[in-house]
């Protein structure tokens, strides 16, 4: 996948972004947290659609801040002073705006949110002390309970490499999958879906890898929508689990059997040990996955030449470089 083809139309991933990170100055304070990684970097792969549920739902910038608070009547929305109360506006805003976010790949979101974080929020008691920090924002809440399979990542977490490379991943994973569910689920896409990332899956969980390839060993046993069901529900969470670098060793020495017999031995030899030196920390993965495709490309195996573990997104992102 290189990247000319993402970028000579405008055929980028459409992935929604909570506002404030792409600059746009509405906080509670009237500013933003601008986001320079994804609106000067994924914003080339990545057609970037801002929402910002606060000001959705009618709130003005400025506004009183806001958190989560558990009461009788279930968790609300509330400002931090005072008590009005925000929920049933929130709530609102979120049921309708769901249904119109169905065709996005993936979404960015605000950390420490009461409406957009992901995860890890503040819940008050009504005494104002803290009760629990468990929680997600009223609409990250229902976006992720809406989607389950859509990739979803907090800002803050995108500067750790590993969980960077995880999210894009899953993007263009997910992108492909919602393409092959549009142009019309056949038996024969589906095979193909699987064939081009199984050695994806391999390297992110073994266990769900060897599951699935039975589950489509027979697609006539049951409906074909409820094989696909069933095979995406397991395959996207699967995808979110991180690669250790036993697992990408694992990966990549399954990849060399099928070059084994057409490379010269020291190419086979140069390949295995850039391997060990990535399984020792001294390289990164990209060092052995430019050999492997190098190799793949000189030899032409046409199996791997459609793995999408060895071009999982554009080269230019540089991910691989610091994983």
């Amino acid at each position: 996948m290189t990247e000319s083809s993402q970028t000579r139309r405008d055929d980028r991933i459409p992935v929604g972004i909570s506002a404030c990170l792409q600059g746009r100055e509405v906080r509670h304070d009237g500013g933003h947290k601008h986001s320079r990684y994804c609106t000067e970097v994924l914003s080339r792969y990545f057609r970037f659609r801002s929402l910002c549920p606060e000001m959705g739902a009618g709130l003005s910038t400025p506004r009183p801040a806001m958190h989560l608070v558990d009461t009788e009547q279930g968790v609300r929305l509330r400002a931090t002073r005072g008590d009005k109360d925000f929920t049933d506006l929130m709530e609102g805003f979120v049921a309708g705006a769901l249904e119109g976010l169905a065709d996005l790949r993936g979404f960015v979101l605000m950390a420490k949110s009461p409406s957009c974080g992901m995860e890890r929020i503040r819940v008050y008691r009504e005494d104002g002390e803290v009760g629990r920090r468990d929680a997600s924002g009223l609409f990250a809440g229902a976006l992720m309970e809406r989607y389950p399979l859509m990739p979803v990542e907090e800002e803050g977490r995108l500067n750790d490499d590993r969980l960077r490379e995880n999210f894009v991943e899953r993007v263009f994973i997910y992108d492909d999958w919602c393409r092959l569910r549009e142009a019309g689920l056949t038996p024969g896409g589906l095979i193909e879906f699987h064939s081009r990332h199984k050695f994806q899956l391999l390297a992110h969980c073994e266990a769900t890898y060897r599951r699935l390839g039975p589950m489509l060993a027979d697609l006539k046993n049951r409906p074909l929508d409820e094989i696909a069901d069933d095979y995406i529900a397991a395959f996207m969470p699967a995808m979110a689990k991180r690669i250790s670098p036993g697992a990408h060793v694992n990966t990549m020495l399954h990849l060399v059997g099928f070059l084994r017999d057409q490379l010269e031995q020291a190419d086979l030899t140069l390949i295995h040990e850039q391997i060990e030196a990535y399984r020792r920390g001294e390289v990164p993965l990209v060092v052995p996955m430019t050999l492997l495709r190098g190799a793949q490309s000189k030899v032409g195996q046409p199996y791997l030449a459609r793995q999408r573990y060895l071009n999982p997104y554009p080269d230019a992102l540089g991910l691989r470089n610091r994983v």
